[in-house]
This record gives C-alpha cells, structure tokens and sequence, in this order.
C-alpha cells in the first residue's frame, strides 16, 4: 500500500467506473443524511428537539422524506412555453453538481493485486479549473428553472441567484490564486502533495482562506447569502414552481454542492487526505476534516441574519475582490523573491 506520493498514475477504465459508481451514491446518501444532521444541529442552536419521530433518535427521517417527494404528486406552471427547459433544469443543476466532485481527491493511491486505485475519480492537470467551469455551467440549471417557471417571484430569484453567483465568482477564484502560486500547480492532487512535510496553506494563505470561505458560501447560497431563496420576498425563490423529486434535485444540487466546496476547501488549505501521523488512513482525515467544515456551515445558518442586498453586493465587489486582488499580487512578489 503506497502513502500519499507521488502523483497517482494511470488506472484501469473499470476501476475508475466502480470508483465513480461508489462516490455517486456515497455522495447521494451524505445528501440525505445531511439534511437530518442540519436538522438537529439547528435544533441544539435553538433549544428545540429535531426530527425524532420517523426510527430511533429519526435516524430514518430522509427515507420518509424520500418517500414523500417520490409519492408527491408533481405539478407544473399553466401555459408553460418550453417544458424540456422546465424538465431539464433541475437535472442540470444536479449532474454539474456530481460531476464537480469527481476531480476531488480523496486519498494519495493504493496499489492492490497489482492495480491501481488512484484516490479520486478523475485525475487532470488542470483540476481547479475544471471545477470552477463546471460550478459556472450548473448555475446556468437556477437561471433556467426560475426562467421558464412563468413566475415573477421565480424569475426574481434567479436573477439575483445569477447577479449572486457572478460577483462572488470572482473573488473565490482570486482566492486561491495564492495557493496555486505557491504549489505551483493546478491539480489538486499536486497541491496537496505540495503540503506533505511541511504546514498548511491555511497558515500562510489565511487571508485567502477567509476570503474562499465567505464567497464559498455565498457561491452555495448558503444562509447568511441564500436571497435567491428568500421566503419573505420570494416565497421560495427560483425553485417556486417546483414540486416532487424535481424541487429533490435542487436540494440535491445545493447540498451536493455544499460539500463539493467544502472538499476543495480542504484540499487547497488543510492538506486534503494528509495528517501528521497514519497516512494510509487518508480517506478517514479527509472525511474528518470535511465533517468540520460542514459543520460550520450550519453553524453560520444557525447564528448570521440574512444581508439586505445591497449589503450583499458591497461585500463582494468592495471587500472580498480587493482583499483578494492583493493577497494574490503579495503571494506572487513573495512566491518570486523566494
């Protein structure tokens, strides 16, 4: 069994279909269980029981809410003028978002009865790039849905999903320009080998890493960024005309997403699969740590109010995208001088 390095190498076509077989319903079933563990975690944060009715403690809780979308009886909008683009968005918005973790490397590597078994399903040189593309094409899934919905409280809410979605891209993208300076590498199984024997990017990339993460949220729409959702205003936002398993796929989307970032977060500033001690057990570190950053992820629903959005736009445009211009342009004169 190899450690964490070097790069992985090649491995046969049919391993790589088990792995992305396995990590889709990996993936599928941390979506349903995530939104019991929200639940609770919310409910701790707010003296009040969470779901406990549906098995013991409401272990089985997303089965029954699974059972509910599939039963619920779907409905769509009168006079509806593109109904495939109506069909079509939600399953956009959550195969961009499945396809989006497939580069996330999980582990450094095993070799097991003379096969390779790299640590992600798809290992390319460029693979930060190939996440944020495909993050840019899935919010193309919430303009459409709220689109062709027919529906001006739907058509608000993607507007300002996509008005969301542009100003807070900019600045996650600069703010890990500094990491990629420094490993000098745009795969992010390289990164992460460029942070074995020696700290953390999120020691010397601290002002990155607190800029990823407020845009990493805002880019999920997560509360305290989640206008695009806003009951108040919008009902549900873009996803209104939505009913049944489609309105399911957004949620999946979202959560999936959620975890997507969370991963890239911990790939590029905690080391990814790597811990001081006990390397083979990588995929374990990994999961702990994105555990951690899931949890603040709900922490920050239960405890920040929503911005106005005027607030909002000013965050993004004034405060994240200079912070992160000029921790770019810092990193660059250091990363040259040394």
């Amino acid at each position: 069994m190899s450690t964490v390095l070097p790069l992985a190498t090649a491995e046969v076509w049919w391993i790589g279909a088990i792995e992305a077989l396995v990590v889709i319903n990996i993936l599928l079933l941390a979506f349903a269980f995530m939104t019991l563990i929200e639940r609770k975690v919310l409910g701790r944060f707010q003296r009040r029981f969470g779901p406990n009715r549906a098995g013991p403690f409401g272990i089985i809780q997303p089965f029954a809410d699974l059972i509910k979308l599939v039963r619920k009886a779907p409905f769509r909008p009168d006079r509806l003028i593109h109904p495939v683009l109506y069909l079509g968005a939600p399953v956009l918005s959550a195969t961009m978002a499945f396809l989006a973790f497939s580069v996330i490397p999980w582990g450094g590597g095993w070799e097991l009865h003379g096969y390779q078994i790299n640590g992600q399903v798809v290992d390319v040189p460029i693979s930060l790039i190939v996440i944020f593309a495909i993050g840019s094409i899935s919010s193309y899934g919430v303009l459409l849905g709220g689109w062709v919905s027919e529906s001006k409280y739907a058509l608000l809410g993607a507007m300002r999903a996509g008005a969301q979605l542009v100003s807070y891209e900019v600045a996650l993208s600069l703010s890990v320009l500094g990491v990629v300076l420094m490993a000098r590498s745009l795969s992010l199984t390289g990164i992460v080998a460029a942070q074995h024997n020696t700290i953390w990017y999120v020691a010397p990339q601290i002002v990155g890493f607190a800029c990823f993460a407020v845009a990493g949220v805002a880019e999920v729409g997560r509360a305290p960024f989640d206008l695009p959702e806003a009951e108040q205003e919008l009902v549900a936002g873009f996803h209104t005309e939505y009913s049944g398993m489609r309105w399911g796929l957004f949620q999946i989307a979202e959560y999936v997403h959620m975890i997507t970032i969370s991963a890239l977060m911990v790939t590029l500033f905690f080391g990814g699969w790597l811990f001081p001690v006990l390397h083979r057990f990588g995929p374990v570190w990994f999961l702990l740590k994105l555990a951690i950053v899931l949890f603040c992820f709900i922490w920050a629903r239960a405890t920040l109010p929503r911005l106005r959005y005027d607030q909002l736009m000013n965050l993004g445009w004034k405060v994240l995208l200079p912070v992160a211009t000029v921790n770019a342009v810092a990193t660059a004169f250091f990363v040259v001088l040394r």
